[in-house]
C-alpha cells in the first residue's frame, strides 16, 4: 500500500490506490467463493460416486444375494453330480451282476451238457445189466471139468470179457466190493451175519455186482456184511 501527501493530486492518487487495494480484496474474496464452490462441487461428485448409506446397503445385499445364488447353484450342481455317480455306481454294479449271471449260467449249461453226455446211457445200460447177470450166473454153473463143455465155456467166458470191455470204454464200470468195508452209498445189504473170518461191517460176499457209469451208481451191489 502506497501512501502520497501532495495536495489534491495525492488525494486522487490515495484514492486511486485505494481503489485498487479494493479490487484485489474482491478478487481474493471470489476466487475463495470459486475454490470453495469446486470443493462442494467435489464433494457432491464423490458422494455420487460413493453413494449414501442406503446406496451402499442397498449393493451389499444384492451383492449377498447373488454370492447366496451362486452357492445354491454350487450346491445343486454338486448334489446333481454325486447322483450321476451314484447312478453310474449302481448300473457298473448291474453289470456285474449281470455278467456273473450269465458266467453262472454258461457253467451250469455246460456242467448240465456234461451230465447229459455223461450219462444220456444211462437207461441203456440198466437194460444191458441183466444181459451180463445171465452171463456171469451161466459161467458159474457150468461144469469147468468137464471137456464137452469147456469150448462152450470159454465162448461165453470170452463174449463176457467182451461185453465187458465194450461198455467199458463208455464209462461203465463193475462194483464188486467183496472184502471191502461196506458201503452204504455204493452197496445194498441183503443180510448181516456174524463171522469170526470177517471184521465187523466189511463185504463177506457179494450176491449181484453193481455197476456205475461216469461215477454215478447205475445199480449197487447186493452184498452180506459181517456182524
Amino acid at each position: 500500500m502506497r501512501i502520497f501527501v501532495s495536495g489534491n493530486e495525492d488525494n486522487l492518487i490515495l484514492k486511486h490506490s485505494r481503489d485498487e487495494n479494493s479490487g484485489d480484496i474482491m478478487s481474493n474474496e471470489e476466487n475463495k467463493i470459486k475454490e470453495e464452490e469446486l470443493q462442494q462441487e467435489a464433494v457432491e461428485v464423490e458422494a455420487d460416486v460413493v453413494g449414501s448409506d442406503e446406496d451402499i446397503d442397498w449393493n451389499q445385499d444384492v451383492e449377498a444375494e447373488v454370492l447366496d445364488e451362486q452357492e445354491s447353484k454350487i450346491a445343486q450342481l454338486e448334489a446333481a453330480l454325486l447322483a450321476s455317480e451314484a447312478r453310474i455306481k449302481e448300473q457298473q454294479e448291474g453289470v456285474l451282476r449281470a455278467r456273473a449271471d450269465v458266467e453262472n449260467m454258461r457253467r451250469r449249461s455246460e456242467q448240465e451238457i456234461d451230465k447229459a453226455r455223461k450219462y444220456a446211457l444211462g437207461r441203456f445200460v440198466e437194460e444191458l445189466l441183466p444181459v451180463l447177470d445171465n452171463l456171469e450166473r451161466a459161467i458159474q454153473a457150468v461144469d469147468n471139468e468137464n471137456e464137452v463143455i469147456k469150448p462152450f465155456l470159454e465162448g461165453v467166458e470170452l463174449t463176457h470179457k467182451t461185453f465187458v470191455d465194450a461198455v467199458a470204454k463208455f464209462g461203465v464200470t463193475v462194483i464188486n466190493p467183496e472184502g471191502e468195508p461196506f458201503n452204504p452209498e455204493y452197496h445194498q445189504a441183503m443180510s448181516i451175519q456174524e463171522s469170526p473170518d470177517h471184521e465187523s461191517n466189511t463185504v463177506m460176499f457179494v450176491m449181484q455186482k453193481g455197476y456205475e457209469l461216469n461215477g454215478r451208481v447205475v445199480r449197487p451191489a447186493m452184498v452180506m456184511v459181517a456182524k
